[in-house]
C-alpha cells in the first residue's frame, strides 16, 4: 500500500480542506517531504502536512476527514 501526503487547511467554520501533495511507495520519502512541508507552514495551527498510509486516494481522504474520537487519559 501506498503512502499519501496531505496538506490540509482548516477553514473557520472548522471544515477541512485536503490537498493531494505527492505519493510515495516508501516510508522514508514519504516522510521526508511531510517534514519539509511543516518546516514551511510557519507554524500556523490552521494548517497542518499529514503522512497518511492507505490503499487508495479515496481511503486516504476519507480517514483524514473523520473525526477522531478524544483520548481518555487515566482509565484502563
Amino acid at each position: 500500500m501506498p503512502y499519501f501526503v496531505y496538506h490540509i487547511a482548516i477553514s473557520d467554520t472548522g471544515k477541512k480542506s485536503l490537498t493531494h501533495l505527492e505519493t510515495f511507495t516508501d516510508y522514508k520519502s514519504a516522510k521526508a517531504l511531510a517534514r519539509e512541508r511543516r518546516a514551511q507552514l510557519n507554524r500556523n495551527p490552521a494548517e497542518d502536512v499529514r503522512l497518511i498510509f492507505a490503499k487508495n486516494d479515496t481511503e486516504a481522504q476519507k480517514l483524514l476527514s473523520t473525526p477522531r474520537e478524544a483520548r481518555v487519559v487515566g482509565e484502563d
